[in-house]
């Protein structure tokens, strides 16, 4: 089996829920139940990616993405796991915002990004600090204002060679994610990740009085624009009789390049325009542990 990672950058905001809460806000997006990191379903990556394909070879799509008509008779050749929060784009005093992220995100980065990130490092914060790129934007006397958030910072190395690999995918053309990359401490993202998304008051008007109909009022959370969320594809040889199709084959079809799509819901509304980039070979190999 052979991997690869993506990048899922919003370029509008993310629904990707869970239905209804009993909290006060009524459709919040999905968490991992462990850690609260929020995340975009591998099963609705899946079928985006398959909807995209429509128009290619039928006896193709379903050796990639199983098949439509008999579920039983073999399994599709490609997995699609969930991505995961890696970078939350937060209000700052300085810079406009900035792209903040901790190193428990990178740690689980590194881990699925595999050789393409073997020489970065992570950075070890302790208390209440940030560490930004020597060429910050962000920084203001020493001290980084996220929200109402007062840290104090410094530049570091390993800050700058992180940047250097995401910036190409996040910002392409002119790079406006290197001077806006910080990294905080594990407990502050944690904060972040609950309080710094999205929170929107939707409504539903009665037709006959143009007013707010009874109990049709509610509060919808979303990932805003600019956060990155990764993610891996995994795939294995084609198991559909007379399509020949090697890992490799199934990852370029299934994601052959960068492209623009629409994930999670609310599309009628504008929700979940995203770019979706392919970030090279991660993860394991066949046979490794």
């Amino acid at each position: 089996m052979k991997t690869r990672a993506f990048l899922l950058h919003t370029l509008s905001p993310l629904h990707a829920g869970t239905g209804h809460a009993a909290g006060v806000i009524d459709l919040p997006t999905a968490r991992m139940k462990a850690t609260g990191i929020p995340f975009v379903s591998g099963s609705s990556i899946k079928g985006v990616l398959r909807d995209a394909r429509r128009d290619a070879d039928r006896e193709k799509i379903e050796a990639v993405f199983g098949p439509s008509d008999d579920p039983t008779a073999h399994a599709g050749a490609l997995v699609v796991g969930d991505a995961r929060l890696l970078a939350l784009p937060v209000r700052s005093f300085r810079g406009t915002f900035a792209w903040t992220t901790s190193p428990l995100l990178l740690i689980l980065a590194k881990r699925d990004l595999g050789d393409a990130a073997a020489t970065l490092k992570v950075p070890e914060i302790s208390g209440r600090a940030a560490r930004v790129t020597q060429q910050s934007a962000c920084v203001h006397n020493d001290r980084l204002y996220l929200e109402d958030l007062d840290l104090s910072s410094q530049s570091a190395q390993e800050i700058t060679d992180w940047a250097k690999l995401l910036a190409p995918l996040a910002s392409p053309g002119e790079d406006i994610f290197t001077k806006r990359f910080v990294v905080v401490d594990d407990d502050t993202m944690a904060f972040l990740w609950e309080t710094a998304t999205q929170v929107d008051a939707r409504v539903r008007l009665d037709a006959s009085t143009r007013t707010v109909a009874t109990g049709a009022l509610w509060l919808e959370e979303s990932l805003p624009p600019e956060t990155l969320v990764m993610g891996l594809l995994a795939a294995d040889r084609s198991r559909r009789k007379g399509v020949d199709m090697d890992p490799d084959r199934i990852l370029e079809f299934a994601l052959p390049g960068e492209e623009i799509l629409q994930f999670g819901g609310k599309a009628s509304v504008g929700r979940g325009r995203c770019r979706i980039v392919p970030m090279g070979s991660g993860g394991l190999s066949h046979g490794q542990k």
